[in-house]
């Protein structure tokens, strides 16, 4: 067995438990290649949870789920120093919060107060938690998962921009297919039974070591220079949209920062790799531009009065973007 049939083996497991939403469980897969952060978003209702447990389920690793609420503390998630006794004699000792695991779910991220939100900032970049001026090292496999519903929801808080351009490729859920939501009803019905009847499963589940081994073979993956310029041309073209066309300038407010072209880079490389190939080519760096650049770009009160989404943005940013020869 090679590297790319166990990814393989593990995206086929999670489309068994979650159908219907092949592109989103191949993005983040490619999150998990690229050794980024995904930020999922959609209505309530649309198995955002239920794919993350799904990926969790099939990979042999520690999940920890935070349920971000108004009052939940930096500490609730970080951890805190405690008072313990050892043989008579008070010790102060760090008991790690639910962020040190290998991935983590961040259920409604946008529900917590700012304070929260900026607690994960430290973890997302540096894999490391700093209380009481010592700083603590996160585990080697570590990946945030959060779901969010759209801002217009009640009770929801816009992320903080420093925070939304720490997560790698952000991904749109939307609603199954009426023949997909068939298969729904009737996977849940036989999920019931089979918990009914006590029976136990023993899923595929995936080594940390078999994800490390990917990610060597990606990071192998032959990028040209003619596809680094048209990384940075795209990456570019978000700054300077006057270059390129009037109605991206009038569209795009604030372009994308450098982590932008590194996460064009890092996600091409992986979308090659689930294909087989040993370079990457254009369609590839096009395949992930939506995922990865979708949360990046910060939109006029023109775009919003025009009723232009980023991914429509983006769109107009592939037309105009030369591919370099």
């Amino acid at each position: 067995m090679t590297a790319l049939s166990d990814i393989n083996a593990l995206q086929a497991s999670i489309a068994e438990a979650v159908l219907g939403q092949d592109q989103v469980i191949r993005q983040i897969i490619i999150g998990l290649l690229a050794n980024g952060h995904v930020l999922l978003e959609s209505l309530p209702g649309l198995a955002k949870t239920r794919t993350v447990k799904a990926l969790a389920k099939h990979l042999d690793a520690k999940m920890s789920r935070i349920q971000f609420t108004p009052d939940l503390l930096p500490s609730d998630i970080t951890g805190a120093e405690v008072l313990h006794q050892v043989a008579g004699e008070h010790q102060i000792r760090f008991q790690p919060g639910p962020l040190f695991g290998n991935l983590i779910l961040a259920d409604e991220i946008n529900r917590a107060p700012a304070k929260v939100q900026a607690a994960l900032l430290e973890a997302m970049e540096e894999r490391q938690i700093t209380v009481a001026g010592e700083s603590h090292r996160l585990p080697e496999l570590f990946i945030v998962i959060a779901t969010q519903n759209p801002i217009e929801q009640e009770g929801t808080y816009p992320l903080p921009e420093a925070q939304m351009d720490r997560f790698l490729i952000k991904v749109l859920l939307d609603y199954p297919k009426p023949e997909d939501e068939g298969q729904v009803l009737r996977l849940l019905r036989e999920e019931e039974q089979f918990i009914e009847a006590g029976k136990v499963s023993r899923p595929f589940a995936l080594a940390q070591d078999v994800v490390f081994a990917a990610r060597r073979e990606v990071g192998a993956i032959h990028v040209s220079p003619a596809i680094d310029r048209y990384i940075i041309d795209l990456i570019n073209a978000t700054r300077h949209p006057r270059d390129y066309d009037a109605d991206l300038a009038r569209w795009i407010a604030i372009g994308a920062s450098p982590r932008g072209g590194i996460g064009l880079d890092r996600c091409a490389r992986a979308d090659a790799w689930l294909q087989g190939q040993d370079f990457v080519s254009p369609d590839n760096v096009r395949a992930v531009l939506y995922p990865v650049l979708r949360h990046r770009l910060q939109l006029s009160y023109d775009a919003v009065v025009d009723g232009v989404g980023a991914d429509q943005v983006l769109e107009r940013l592939l037309d105009k973007v030369a591919i370099p020869a």
